[in-house]
Order: structure tokens, then C-alpha cells, then sequence
């Protein structure tokens, strides 16, 4: 079977977005750097008008698109798709970890299931390169070669899935969700599963949006170490992510450099990555650390490095900026909803709402909410988008099947 081919300039902002989608979505595709006159890479591509400007996606049945969207390639995979019923028992926001295992899991016992994800399956953990700590599987698995598997599993038993479907508004009543996409269509569900998740903090650095995709990246970018070739590069962040990125760097990069704020690695990472770390002689740790500013012409060239103990700044090159920091949960679309969050957005469930007085004046039900229950009746949430939740895999895995059981409860009392 051929593979789906990309063409492109490997600095080109507009390409990274495509070979991140391709990459965590598991897509077998082959890279064409046009850039490279010795490639010979086809004469299908040169029919273009300035096939230099824009990347180009062929797929497998010779189909061509220049500068093509996320929505156009997942459509020409098959993979957009439009909801088949007016009505749900259950729908579940976020394709990640949680989301993924309450869909396993919800239609597996008879729940007419559908799965929104806004961009591609696995979340924030299909972006790692090798999840390790995870049971069953002791050499480690890829964070997108696991969501696939568990995309199929969905898949096996019935469950709907809508990709890059972005919700514009979501209203409670009549005992249901009510959405409206930004694409027009409308989805109703007698409960729902937020399972949203978070997204990396920016620096909030001058002269960082310009750089987005030029040389700054938020999250682990795997789909960019082949273009990190004997380069030095640099991770923002002391956790999980931030440690299992630069070791799959390592492999490729001439130099890793991880740039951290406290004085150790022990409070943030496993103990199995610190020791990994220590063994890669191409990894160095910039401890009391932190990135202040960006330099360069049309990419990314230089970031300066402040450290904290003794306040020296020092520029140093590099065209490869990781941040892997922190993390702000999605939940910007219970702003306008009676849905309880503390101040950083995370969703409140279960005993944690009990002494809101936003809650007592929105419950309206005489028992009290289940465990990963918001303060909306048959509105549930789980994974790390959820208030104290622990940011580990398998916690997401073990909530997201957790919140199913509980929506049989609720959809037992309507």
C-alpha cells in the first residue's frame, strides 16, 4: 500500500502542525524535504505554482492538496465523520488517556457513546515519545501507538468518534447537554464525561508567538527529532514529559539541554528518568534556570538563560525551544455553565464542591454528587483536567472508567 506522502520545507511553520497530526495519529507517511534539489521528489508536485510556498500532502490514491488543513487530511483519511443519532447516553469531551477509557468502557456496556476530540487522539500523553511506568507494558509504548490501540478498542465496540470538532457553547438543561459545533451541527446526550485535559503554559516571553512553530513548540514535539540532527536544543520543565523528551532527543541531538527553576529533578520526576538522564552523556540540566528572551530573524536562533542563584544572563544558539511546562486545564467552555472551577480552571468533583456556595446554589438534586461528579447533575469529569487529580496515565485510565460507572448510577435515577 503506498504511503501518504508530505512535501515541505522543514522550517516551515506551516508543516509542523501537519507532521505533529500525522505523527500522533499514527499515520505511516513519507517526508519529502523540497528544499533538497538531489531528492528527485516527483514530478506530480512541480505542477504547483510556487511548490515551495506551502507544504503538500499526496495520499494514497495520488490525490494532491497544497497547504492543506488538519480537517482536510482527516478527511481524506475518513476520518470526519458526523454524529449518527440525535441523541446520546453519554458524550465524552477529549480523546485522551480518561477520555479513551470511559469510551472503552461506557459502550462496552451498552451506552450509546460518542467521542468529541478537538485535534488529534491520545491528548497531551500521545505526544510522548515512550510512556515506560504504564502496566502491561514493560518495554514501554509509544504515547500515540497507545491511544491508537485503545482508538480501536473504542471503535470495536460502537463508540461514535468526531475529530477536530470544536464546540462552541454548551448548555444544561432538560436533564442533558446541549452543543452546538463551530461547524453548525448538534449534539445532545443525557450525561457527559469532561475529560478535556490540560494544555502546556506559555512563557509569556516577547517575541513568542512569532516564533510558534519557527523554533518554539509547546509540548515534546517528537515528530520533530529527525529535524533536531546534530543541533542543540533545549526542554523548558523538570517533569515526566519534559524528562522522557530529552531522552528521545538525546538520540538525535547533539546536545540536550533541560532548563529547570528548583535545584533538583527529585521533586518532579520518576526516579527511573533521573537515573536515565544521568546515564545520557548528551544531556545537561540547567538547574535554578529560566528562560527571559527570545532572538532571531525569521526563526528562532537564540534564547537567554537566567540563573536565578548568582542573576547571570547568558544568550545561548539554538533554533529548537521545547516548553514543557505546567499546564492550563480546557475547561474555558464552563465559563458560561453553573460547572464549579477553582481559579486556575480545573473542574470541581465530588466532596470537593460541598462548601462552594456556588454549589449549594445550583445543585439541585436531593443526594449528594458522586465522586468525579460536578456540580451539574449527570456532568462528570475525569483525568487531569479535574481539580487534585493525580497527572499520571493510569490514573486517567482508572478515572475514565471510574466516571462510567457512575453515569450507569445517574442514568439509573432519570
Amino acid at each position: 500500500m503506498n504511503k501518504l506522502k508530505l512535501y515541505g520545507k522543514p522550517d516551515s511553520p506551516e508543516i509542523y502542525p501537519i507532521r505533529d497530526f500525522l505523527k500522533r495519529s499514527v499515520v505511516d507517511f513519507e517526508w519529502i524535504d523540497i528544499s533538497n534539489d538531489n531528492l528527485g521528489w516527483g514530478q506530480s508536485i512541480t505542477s504547483f505554482n510556487n511548490p515551495d510556498k506551502f507544504p503538500s500532502v499526496e495520499f494514497p490514491d495520488g490525490k494532491i492538496i497544497v497547504n492543506p488543513t488538519l480537517e482536510e487530511i482527516a478527511c481524506n483519511l475518513g476520518w470526519i465523520t458526523q454524529p449518527k443519532y440525535t441523541e446520546y447516553d453519554l458524550s465524552i469531551y477529549g480523546a485522551g488517556p480518561a477520555g479513551l477509557s470511559a469510551a472503552v468502557y461506557a459502550a462496552s456496556e451498552g451506552l450509546k457513546t460518542i467521542l468529541i476530540e478537538r485535534e488529534a487522539i491520545g491528548g497531551q500523553a500521545g505526544t510522548s515519545s515512550l510512556i515506560e511506568n504504564y502496566l502491561g507494558f514493560p518495554e514501554g509504548i509509544s504515547g500515540a501507538n497507545l491511544a491508537e490501540r485503545a482508538r480501536q478498542q473504542a471503535l470495536k465496540f460502537g463508540v461514535e468518534i468526531l475529530l477536530l470538532k470544536e464546540g462552541i457553547k454548551g448548555t444544561f438543561y432538560d436533564n442533558k447537554i446541549h452543543v452546538d459545533f463551530a461547524s453548525g451541527e448538534k449534539l445532545v446526550a443525557k450525561s457527559n464525561i469532561c475529560a478535556t485535559g490540560v494544555e502546556y503554559a506559555r512563557l509569556n516571553l516577547d517575541d513568542e508567538s512569532r516564533f510558534f512553530h519557527k523554533g518554539v513548540y509547546y509540548g515534546a514535539g517528537a515528530s520533530e527529532a529527525f529535524f533536531c540532527q546534530d543541533k542543540d536544543l533545549y526542554i523548558i520543565g523538570g517533569g515526566n514529559s519534559a524528562g522522557q523528551a530529552a531522552t528521545y532527543f538525546s538520540g538525535f541531538a547533539k546536545r540536550v539541554f533541560m532548563v529547570i527553576r528548583k535545584g533538583n529533578l527529585s521533586d518532579t520526576l520518576s526516579e527511573y528518568l533521573i537515573k536515565r538522564i544521568a546515564n545520557i552523556k548528551n544531556i545537561f540540566v540547567l538547574y535554578h534556570s529560566q528562560v527571559i528572551a527570545l532572538e532571531g530573524d525569521d526563526f528562532l536562533q537564540r534564547i537567554k538563560i537566567v540563573n536565578s542563584e548568582d542573576g547571570k544572563e547568558t544568550w545561548h544558539d539554538t533554533s529548537k525551544l521545547f516548553i514543557c511546562i505546567g499546564g492550563k486545564p480546557n475547561t474555558d467552555w464552563a465559563s458560561e455553565t453553573a460547572i464549579c472551577r477553582d481559579r486556575n480552571g480545573y473542574l470541581y468533583t465530588g466532596n470537593d464542591l460541598i462548601s462552594l456556595e456556588q454549589y449549594k446554589n445550583c445543585w439541585n438534586v436531593e443526594r449528594t454528587p458522586y465522586h468525579l461528579e460536578t456540580s451539574v447533575p449527570g456532568s462528570f469529569a475525569a483525568g487531569d483536567v479535574r481539580f487534585n487529580s493525580v497527572k499520571r496515565v493510569a490514573s486517567a485510565v482508572g478515572e475514565g472508567a471510574m466516571a462510567v460507572t457512575q453515569v450507569h448510577q445517574y442514568l439509573s435515577k432519570l
